[in-house]
């Protein structure tokens, strides 16, 4: 009797962490598409409401400046309200702006990306501290599965929009994102009677804006937010104007997404049996260049270039991630490089979308935005060829 009892307590603790994930790979799922999905129908919107190029790249500029503005917040909400209770909170907010965003109208268009953004800011700093919780022996697996569930969702929403745009209009196309946090919430329903704390809130973080490493870290990753998101939101447009119908525009932006999570199936356990990443930080940075480079010079191959675009700022992004945890000698520490590296690295994001897109309208052509993408990965090979080195942020090292 007491054995198949503790056959039947395993088995309903297996079922339940099975849930548990389940959960957070649908969270996962809800914190890139209803952004990156914008991109393919950026045109559309445009000629719907007589945008420029500028007014229209504020679609991805807003939800990466809300990332930056309201990450800090949610750790100070999940210590009142739960980290379950605040995650389901986050895709309320996902919900409710994926609704406002498909009015019809352009305040609507661009409060209800702000929602949007707000909601995914949470699932952004919340969603890895819950998984490095209840999951520590299994975190590399995870983190690798969640980076492919997140791009497999971009990617899907991407080869979709267009498609949708066409049969339904731009507003049904971009209502049918409600999919995403809808099932999200229902699945995570029962995780809302646990009423648990994130981690204690990390001690001040002034030191890591006072040390080199800890900003060559930064920078890294920062200068390749920068790029992913420039290219995220205008690769439909360029694409256009290379010859590419939108629907072909749509699936290599969609491939695009998909090449973003390959690397975390591949990088993440050889970074672990590393301690000098140097020329894997180098090597990613160039694979990114090149792929710019390619979209300039053979606009023709843009099969081969935009999944090496992907594949490249996907691989800098979970090495900049090792970085973030390797580079520092306490947990207290690795907090406070992450709110530093996701400060800047979001608002450096957050200026590209909409400063390439006026030079577009200044110059007429994207191949200026392109070489600004390929000059700024160049720098973050620099700063990756910096950071690689075998080294911890230790005391209070000052810049110089």
């Amino acid at each position: 009797m007491k054995q198949a009892a503790a056959t039947s307590t395993r088995r309903g603790m297996t079922a339940s962490a099975g849930w548990l994930i389940l959960g957070i790979l649908l969270i996962a799922a809800n914190l890139r598409a209803p952004v990156t999905g914008v991109g393919p129908l950026l045109d559309i919107l445009q000629h719907a409401f007589g945008l420029n190029a500028g007014t229209a790249g504020l679609m991805l500029t807003l939800p990466l400046a809300c990332f930056a503005l309201v990450s800090p917040l949610s750790a100070w909400v999940a210590r009142s309200a739960g980290l379950e209770r605040t995650l389901f909170l986050a895709l309320a907010l996902v919900a409710a702006g994926i609704v406002l965003r498909s009015t019809g109208s352009v305040p609507a268009l661009l409060i209800g990306t702000c929602v949007i953004g707000c909601g995914i800011a949470g699932g952004n700093v919340l969603l890895p501290s819950l998984l490095k919780r209840d999951f520590p022996d299994d975190l590399t697996r995870l983190t690798a599965i969640y980076a492919l569930t997140m791009g497999g969702a971009s990617a899907l929403g991407s080869v979709c929009a267009v498609p949708m745009a066409e049969r339904f209009g731009w507003s049904w196309a971009l209502a049918t994102f409600i999919v995403l946090p809808l099932i999200a919430m229902l699945v995570w329903l029962p995780q809302l009677s646990r009423h648990t704390p994130p981690a204690a809130a990390p001690a001040k973080a002034g030191s890591m804006w006072r040390s080199a490493l800890a900003w060559q870290v930064t920078l890294f990753l920062g200068s390749n937010s920068f790029v992913y998101y420039v290219v995220t939101a205008w690769l439909p447009s360029i694409l256009a104007a290379n010859g590419h119908s939108a629907v072909e525009a749509g699936n290599l932006h969609g491939l695009l997404q998909l090449a973003t999570a390959v690397p975390g199936l591949l990088l993440v356990p050889l970074v672990r049996r590393m301690r000098d990443q140097r020329l894997l930080a180098a090597g990613t940075s160039a694979a990114t260049v090149v792929s710019v480079i390619g979209l300039i010079v053979w606009p023709g191959a843009s099969i081969v270039w935009v999944p090496m675009f992907g594949f490249g700022t996907g691989a800098v992004f979970i090495l900049g991630l090792a970085f973030v945890g390797t580079r520092v000698s306490t947990p207290q520490q690795a907090a406070s490089l992450s709110a530093m590296a996701q400060s800047v690295g979001y608002l450096m994001a957050a200026a590209g979308p909409i400063m390439v897109g006026r030079i577009h309208d200044a110059t007429g052509n994207w191949n200026p935005v392109l070489a600004i993408c390929g000059a700024v990965s160049v720098v973050m090979g620099l700063f990756g060829l910096l950071a690689g080195r075998a080294g911890r942020v230790i005391g209070v090292p000052h810049m110089g």
